[in-house]
């Protein structure tokens, strides 16, 4: 089950349960749309992965024990862990690999 954290790595906006523009990489690495495709431009800084919609769990359970309400979304802020001189420098290296071959 997917944590569904709560903000971005790069900028720290509020990234809720029920965002949009939350996207994340195989290991979960969350970020919001705005950072992926214009500083990111789709290189986790983390892992070099690509980047997918998060989905959104249902506030409201249709099936019993599925919801929010259930397994709630963690509180836990993260912060990126690499200062920007090295992300720009994995982005510019692995921008252009097709995330399959990456």
């Amino acid at each position: 089950m997917l944590e569904l954290r709560p903000n971005c790595e790069l900028c720290d906006c509020d990234l809720p349960p029920e965002a949009t523009n939350a996207r994340i990489c195989s290991y979960e690495c969350t970020f919001c749309a705005d950072c992926v495709e214009n500083i990111l431009e789709n290189v986790c800084p983390n892992c070099g992965g690509e980047f997918v919609p998060r989905p959104i769990r249902p506030a409201t359970a249709r099936r019993a024990g599925t919801s929010r309400a259930h397994q709630p979304p963690s509180d836990k802020r993260r912060s990126l862990r690499h200062d920007m001189d090295n992300v720009k420098a994995l982005v510019a290296a692995t921008k252009d690999i097709p995330p399959a071959d990456r």
